[in-house]
């Protein structure tokens, strides 16, 4: 049985058309089916898609998901737009003495361009500042991954680096590049 989830009011307006929904059992089938939509795009630059299989694989993630942004150790945040689920922002781990969050995304192909995702990570950022939880915001991504390093910069992340060799994706390794944005309290 999968316990109640406190978390299915929590939302970050973006736009009057535009949100951030927390993870909710509500979402799971949409999200599958968005996933499997996007599947062979998607595992251009992420691992996990090839493993995701039936619609249980997509809720015990939401609800391992879930669990984790409970605790503070992750966020993860559906991308509603217009009440239809185009992607995915997320904390992928927050170590919480740091204060610092590791952001991860991903957005529907068919949705892409249109500055979706960068609306979205501003009105993430903002939130989480403003809550006082995160005030280091990390965004790695691979060098090749080219759209991912323009979010990166279009958002006001600064490159701090490139990790050799970092992410294993596809049978090789790839080297990443590390972006951070830090936003003290009373700063923005």
């Amino acid at each position: 049985m999968i316990p109640e989830n406190p978390l299915q009011d929590e939302m970050i307006e973006v736009s009057p058309e535009l949100k951030l929904k927390a993870a909710d059992d509500i979402f799971v089938s949409e999200l599958h089916q968005l996933i499997l939509k996007n599947r062979q795009w998607l595992q251009h630059s992420l691992n996990w898609p090839q493993f995701v299989g039936s619609e249980e694989d997509t809720r015990q993630n939401m609800l391992s998901n879930r669990l984790l942004h409970q605790r503070g150790y992750a966020k993860m945040f559906l991308i509603v737009k217009s009440e239809e689920v185009v992607g995915v922002l997320s904390f992928n781990a927050i170590e919480p003495l740091n204060k610092t969050g590791y952001i991860g995304y991903w957005l529907d192909e068919s949705h892409q361009g249109q500055g979706i995702l960068a609306a979205c990570l501003e009105a993430f950022i903002r939130y989480y500042s403003q809550q006082g939880e995160v005030r280091r915001f990390v965004i790695k991504c691979r060098v090749e991954n080219q759209s991912s390093n323009r979010v990166a910069l279009r958002n006001g992340f600064v490159l701090e680096g490139c990790l050799r060799q970092a992410e294993f994706l596809n049978g090789h390794y790839h080297d990443q590049n590390i972006y951070a944005r830090i936003i003290d309290e009373g700063s923005e």
